[in-house]
C-alpha cells in the first residue's frame, strides 16, 4: 500500500480537513508536522505554547484512532525528501497557506516532490473572490457581498473512526513550553467553544462584541489561527443559526459574527494579493508619514503605563493573557499611531510577539486599519478618543479595574480620566495620579493636531 503524507501546518484538526481526507483516500496516512526553524524563530512563546499543546492533543486524537503524529525538525523540503526515501511516500497533501514565506516554501517543495495543496485556511480561496474585471477587491463591503453570493458548501464535524497505523519512523519530541491557561488547545475545545458561543453570547454579538466589560466575544481566534476549528464549519454554523432564529436581534448577532469571519478572509486575500503590506502601508499616499523615534514612549505603551486607563488595561491584558479584546486592540493601536505618532509596524511586531492568536494577515490588516494606512475606505483622520471609548464600551470601568488594579477604588465618573479627580479625592482614595498611576503622557488635543499634520504631509508628497 502506498504512503501519503498529511503535512500539517495550520490545520490541527481531524474534522473538515480536505488535505487529510485526500491523503487518506490514496492509501496509508502519515500525519507529519515539521518544526521549521524559520517559523519558530518568529513565533511568540505564548503562541508556540498553544501550538505545541495543540499538536499534543492532535497526537492523542490520532492515537485514539490507531495512528499517531510524527514530528520532524528542519528545513521542510529536506525533511519531506527524507521521509519520501524512508517510507516510499507517493504523495504529499497539505492545506494551502497564503503568507509570502509559506508560498515560497510550497513552491520549492512542489518543484521537487509530489505536493498537492488543498483548501482549508479559508472558506473561499483568495483567487475566487475577484471583481467582475478580474482585479482583487480592496474594500471590504463589496468583497463581503461577493463572498456571501458564492455557493456555500457546509461541513460536518464528524471525524474518521479509525486510521491506518503509522510506520515505525524516527521523530522528534515537542519542546516543553507552557500553554496559555485561558485557551485549552485542541479541536474538541474549539468545537465546544463554538457551540457555547452560538448558543449564548452569539445572539447578542451585534452589540455585545464591543463591550469590554462583558463576555461578548467568541474568543475563537486562536483556534482559527491554527486550524483547530474549520472556518467553513464556523461560517456554516453561523449561517444556520442566523437563518433558524426567529429573533431579528439574534439573527443580526449571528450575521455580525459571520462578517467578522469574512473580515478574516478579506485580510487573508489582501496579504495573498499584496504581500508588500507586511513591509509598507497599503495606501501609497501614506508611506512617508514622519513617524516619531520615541523608544521611551513605545516602552510605556507596551507596559500599559500611558496614563489612559482603557489603553493601559488592554496592553496589560495582552501581557498577562496573550490575548486582547478586539475593541481594546483598536483603541490601543489608534493611541500608538495617532496620539504617539509611532510607526504602526512597531505595534504590529509587538502584538505578534505577544498574541496567542497572532496571524500575519489579520494582525497586519487590523494595524493598518487603525493606523489609517490600509484598505479601509474611512479617512485617515479617524482618531479614537480613549476616554470616550472607555466610557462607551466600559461604562462602569469593570474592564479597567480588572487589569489596572491601582484604579480599583476610583469612582465610575473618573475611572476613564483619573487625572480629573480633585486632589482631596485622590488623597482620600490613596491614589495619586502621577505617582500611583501615571499622568497622561500626551495632551490629546495637541497630539491630534500633530498626527493630522503628519498624515497630511505624507499625502501631499
Amino acid at each position: 500500500m502506498s504512503v501519503s503524507i498529511w503535512w500539517i501546518r495550520r490545520d490541527l484538526r481531524l474534522h473538515d480537513n480536505l488535505a487529510m481526507q485526500a491523503a487518506l483516500s490514496e492509501g496509508s496516512l502519515l500525519p507529519v508536522f515539521i518544526l521549521d526553524p524559520v517559523l519558530l524563530s518568529k513565533e511568540a512563546a505564548p503562541r508556540q505554547g498553544f501550538l505545541f499543546a495543540g499538536l499534543c492533543q492532535l497526537d492523542q486524537d490520532l492515537r485514539a484512532r490507531g495512528s499517531r503524529l510524527l514530528i520532524r525538525r528542519g528545513d521542510p523540503l529536506e525533511e519531506l525528501a527524507r521521509l519520501k526515501d524512508e517510507s516510499g511516500v507517493a504523495s504529499i497533501h497539505a492545506a494551502e497557506d497564503y503568507t509570502p514565506y509559506a508560498r515560497r516554501r510550497d513552491e520549492l517543495v512542489a518543484r521537487a516532490l509530489p505536493l498537492r495543496l488543498h483548501a482549508g485556511l479559508t472558506v473561499h480561496h483568495p483567487l475566487v473572490l475577484r471583481k467582475p474585471d478580474g482585479r482583487p477587491y480592496t474594500v471590504f463591503t463589496p468583497f463581503s457581498r461577493t463572498w456571501k453570493a458564492l455557493p456555500f458548501c457546509g461541513s460536518s464535524p464528524s471525524t474518521p473512526a479509525s486510521l491506518p497505523p503509522v510506520p515505525d519512523l524516527p521523530g522528534e519530541i515537542l519542546p516543553d513550553l507552557p500553554a496559555p491557561s485561558i485557551f485549552p488547545a485542541g479541536e474538541a475545545e474549539a468545537l465546544r467553544r463554538l457551540e457555547a458561543f452560538l448558543a449564548g453570547p452569539g445572539a447578542a454579538y451585534a452589540d455585545g462584541r464591543n463591550r469590554l466589560d462583558l463576555e461578548g466575544s467568541s474568543a475563537l481566534s486562536p483556534y482559527l489561527r491554527f486550524g483547530m476549528l474549520s472556518p467553513r464549519l464556523a461560517a456554516g454554523r453561523a449561517i444556520e443559526f442566523a437563518h433558524s432564529s426567529h429573533d431579528p436581534q439574534a439573527s443580526r448577532g449571528y450575521e455580525t459574527w459571520l462578517n467578522e469571519l469574512i473580515w478574516r478572509e478579506f485580510y487573508q486575500m489582501i496579504l495573498y494579493e499584496f504581500p508588500t503590506v507586511l513591509r509598507t502601508a497599503f495606501n501609497p499616499a501614506l508611506r512617508r508619514i514622519p513617524w516619531r523615534e520615541a523608544p521611551e514612549d513605545l516602552l510605556a505603551w507596551q507596559a500599559g503605563r500611558t496614563g489612559f486607563p482603557v489603553v493601559d488595561a488592554g496592553m496589560r491584558q495582552l501581557a498577562a493573557a496573550g490575548w486582547m479584546h478586539n475593541r481594546a486592540r483598536m483603541i490601543s493601536a489608534s493611541f500608538l499611531t495617532k496620539d504617539l505618532l509611532i510607526d504602526w509596524r512597531l505595534g504590529e511586531a509587538w502584538f505578534m510577539r505577544c498574541l496567542v492568536d497572532g496571524d500575519p494577515a489579520s494582525n497586519n490588516g487590523g494595524w493598518q486599519w487603525s493606523a489609517g494606512t490600509g484598505t479601509d475606505a474611512a479617512p485617515y483622520f479617524r482618531i479614537f478618543n480613549p476616554v470616550l471609548q472607555g466610557q462607551k464600551f466600559d461604562p462602569r470601568g469593570d474592564y479597567v479595574r480588572r487589569w489596572v488594579p491601582e484604579l480599583a477604588s476610583v469612582p465610575d465618573v473618573y475611572i476613564h480620566a483619573p487625572w480629573q479627580m480633585p486632589e482631596e479625592l485622590q488623597r482620600s482614595l490613596g491614589v495619586w495620579v502621577g505617582q500611583d498611576y501615571p499622568a497622561p503622557m500626551v495632551d490629546r488635543a495637541a497630539a491630534r493636531e500633530r498626527a493630522l499634520a503628519a498624515y497630511r504631509a505624507s499625502s501631499q508628497r
